[in-house]
């Protein structure tokens, strides 16, 4: 057999069904229709759950990185890139070490400190001295108080020159070395300030930098924004805080948590969701689509578009009963894409047709000569 006569069959099928069960009819808006009858038409039943909104259309969004979620290693000294110590990609944690830089001011600030902290050792001791004179009467009290002063400044000094080994990134401990008198270091070791990727190396073995040039970029992209393209007119459709968000394609979801105040030349304005679940299968600066749930006055229950049937500028859904359908009267209040959002005389619990509703509306008009006109 054709396809064309399998069709053609399979409709005058169908027919022959919706005019059988137009002449059971139970009620005016009740109509009985069998577990079989309902098998032969290819009836699918979806169970009202409660009033919320609807899935609304796609939009392509970009993600987007949070301004908090990222930051740039910068050069503390003028030097020579010494050893690049991670890759492109590569994820770091925190304090773990980037790259070696060779400078000269590092030797001249560690310098610096050895003199201060050994001006300071013998300033400390010249005030102990002093006033152990001092005491016992041997020189006057202001010599003590002279050297009490000067050992203050030269305390002062030791933290000035600690202080800026520290912002350039020589940690505690070798610090405290270098005012001991140990060896001092000769290249500084630059580590990450927090957990992220790599995103951006500025730089390669042997390049001379400047104090403050960009070294490396990291980013934690654990959190991540959606900035979704929606047209303006949609606006007063989506709750700009709260709201939910399905990411196409991505087992991912976000929230909305802002909307734009500005209307871009071709009319959109940015929806900004904030992503709640599966950030890791998504990468700055892609572009996915975004489904945006709308809402609109008052409560409702979310449908497909084939579920409701018109009829005199009125709309119907046929919901299950024990021995059919019965024909109920909605009021659609949105819609987006393939779903609508309903209200009416519905529970939770009832199930509702959201197939082969022709078939059924045709049973309850009374095909080829019912009470209803069509």
């Amino acid at each position: 057999m054709s396809y064309q006569s399998s069709l053609w069959t399979r409709t005058l099928c169908a027919s022959a069904i919706a005019f059988s069960l137009s002449s059971t009819a139970l009620a005016a808006d009740e109509f009985a229709v069998s577990a079989a009858q309902m098998q032969a038409l290819g009836v699918k039943l979806q169970r009202l759950d409660k009033p919320a909104s609807i899935p609304g259309m796609t939009y392509p969004a970009r993600v987007v990185l949070p301004p908090s979620q990222e930051y740039v290693v910068s050069a503390p000294l003028a030097g020579v890139v010494d050893q690049l110590l991670v890759g492109q990609n590569e994820a770091v944690k925190p304090g773990q070490a980037l790259l070696r830089l060779a400078s000269p001011e590092l030797g001249e600030q560690q310098l610096k400190l050895m003199e201060a902290a050994s001006r300071n050792r013998l300033a400390q001791r010249t005030l102990q001295r002093e006033k152990q004179l001092a005491s016992e009467g041997i020189v006057p009290e202001r010599r003590a108080q002279d050297a009490q002063n000067a050992a203050a400044e030269e305390q002062a000094r030791v933290r000035q020159a600690e202080a800026a080994l520290r912002l350039a990134g020589l940690d505690a401990a070798s610090i405290r070395r270098v005012a001991e008198g140990n060896a001092m270091q000769d290249a500084l070791v630059i580590r990450a300030r927090a957990g992220g990727i790599v995103t951006e190396l500025s730089i390669k073995p042997g390049q001379r930098v400047a104090l403050s040039d960009p070294l490396v970029r990291v980013a934690d992209t654990g959190k991540l924004w959606l900035d979704i393209q929606l047209p303006v007119e949609r606006q007063s459709q989506v709750t700009a805080r709260g709201g939910q968000v399905g990411i196409v394609g991505r087992d991912a979801s976000a929230v909305t948590a802002s909307l734009g105040s500005t209307v871009s030349d071709n009319q959109t304005i940015v929806l900004r969701a904030q992503v709640t679940r599966g950030a890791a299968l998504l990468r700055p600066g892609e572009f996915v689509q975004a489904q945006v749930a709308f809402f609109g006055s008052g409560e409702g229950w979310p449908v497909p578009v084939a579920a409701v049937a018109r009829q005199d500028g009125k709309a119907y859904v046929f919901v299950r009963t024990d021995k059919g359908f019965v024909a109920t009267p909605v009021e659609v209040l949105d819609s987006a894409g393939q779903a609508l959002r309903i209200t009416g005389a519905l529970r939770p619990g009832q199930e509702i047709a959201i197939t082969s509703v022709i078939g059924l509306k045709a049973a309850w008009l009374g095909k080829g000569g019912g009470e209803k006109g069509e």
